[in-house]
């Protein structure tokens, strides 16, 4: 399920490993969980493409502590907890979301 370049199982990637930093997420040109944005570029074999608005009801965020799988709404309005288990999100992923929400730039 999760591709790229994870170091553990709560989904911490060789670029992004501090312990807030367990989500992944899932790419619309592929479909395919990563760590990171990096981790895509460099495994995947073609350019990244971002979610638009019309997919804030789509499930493409996966928190790493319980495997719950996110809403990008349910994200971006999560306050970096994760809704299901309460795990903390990395808040500064937030300066991260011009690479993959299209209208957040």
């Amino acid at each position: 399920m999760l591709k790229g370049f994870p170091v553990d199982e709560q989904t911490r990637c060789i670029h992004y490993n501090s312990p807030l930093d367990i989500i992944a997420l899932k790419f619309p040109c592929c479909g395919d969980y990563y760590p990171c944005f990096e981790c895509h570029e460099e495994a995947a074999g073609h350019a990244a493409t971002r979610w638009t608005k019309a997919d804030l009801s789509t499930p493409a965020i996966l928190c790493g502590a319980c495997r719950t799988e996110l809403t990008i709404g349910q994200y971006l309005q999560s306050h970096s907890r994760c809704p299901a288990c309460a795990a903390a999100f990395n808040p500064r992923c937030s300066n991260h979301h011009h690479l993959y929400f299209d209208w957040l730039d």
